[in-house]
């Protein structure tokens, strides 16, 4: 018989196995090489602790299917505006996910770029888009969430540039209406509404401090690990993970500091522009798993 020169599924499946093995080699061999480690995350940095990552309207309605009911996207409710038009509508969107990150456990992936960092002679600093606080939660410290923190609340006004943790139990939600019930989180100073000390669409409110303190202390650290790439610490390696191309604050500074030696990982779009990085088509978790265990054949970790 014949060779029909036909691939079978079975074949497709090898190459693309293989493909994804070469991959994770080459950026087990950048992290080998590394000596400071930027994280670049965005959103599906955080679906494998089951969190969603509203991947456009029908991601965001899927998570939530009752703003598909009310035929209300993610845009329409991340929009400062509703707070003064509509609290109720506002803080259940606000405090449902409030409550969801605070219950939320991260990844064993968060724990493993925790070890990666405390072993490489320069460190590791985290970039988000992210505004759930898993970084901190899993142990990292050293994180700029460039689009601030669900953790933190502001006065809408807001009547001081005051930034303070939003303690408490988060407003009661009703699954149906996805309002709000009961008592809305109040400015201390004025007793006006407060609301999260989140960047949202159109957003002309947002005290942005807390994330430009959170900021220039990754400059530093930036400035600190490109200066000892010289020495023996290795260079810095650029590690994105989960982030989005329909707002791409995080893939394009990601890109723009790697100098070549970007990592993305990515199970929808991880393209990286030829001589640029390595695209690894995974989600996090399984990426991160894959790589420690090439950074760890025999119990010795990244750095060691």
């Amino acid at each position: 018989m014949h060779d029909s020169g036909r691939s079978t599924s079975a074949d497709v499946t090898g190459a693309s196995d293989a493909r994804v093995g070469a991959a994770l080699d080459d950026a087990a061999a950048l992290l080998r090489g590394g000596g400071a480690l930027l994280v670049c995350a965005g959103a599906g940095m955080g679906v494998d602790s089951g969190l969603p990552d509203f991947r456009g309207d029908a991601g965001f309605w899927q998570a939530y299917p009752p703003y598909a009911r009310l035929g209300l996207s993610f845009v329409e409710l991340a929009d400062p505006v509703h707070f003064r038009a509509d609290p109720a509508l506002a803080w259940g969107f606000y405090g449902h996910r409030l409550g969801l990150y605070r219950a939320t456990v991260p990844h064993a992936g968060f724990g493993l770029l925790r070890r990666w960092g405390e072993r490489l002679p320069g460190g590791l600093h985290v970039f988000t888009s992210n505004v759930d606080g898993q970084f901190q939660r899993a142990g990292i410290a050293a994180v700029a969430e460039v689009h601030g923190s669900i953790h933190h609340l502001q006065c809408v006004t807001p009547c001081n540039e005051r930034i303070w943790p939003a303690e408490g139990a988060p407003p009661a939600v009703d699954p149906d209406t996805m309002r709000a019930l009961g008592p809305l989180p109040r400015c201390p100073w004025c007793g006006d509404l407060a609301r999260p000390n989140i960047l949202m669409f159109g957003d002309g409110s947002w005290l942005g401090h807390r994330t430009d303190r959170a900021l220039r202390a990754c400059e530093a650290w930036l400035s600190a690990a490109t200066a000892g790439a010289g020495g023996d610490g290795g260079p810095l390696v650029v590690l994105e993970i989960g982030a989005g191309t329909a707002v791409a604050t995080v893939r394009r500074a990601a890109e723009s500091l790697a100098g070549g030696r970007l990592i993305r990982v990515n199970p929808v779009a991880p393209a990286v522009h030829p001589g640029t990085g390595v695209a690894v088509p995974l989600g996090a978790l399984d990426a991160l798993t894959a790589l420690d265990a090439r950074l760890d054949p025999l119990g010795r970790r990244i750095g060691a």
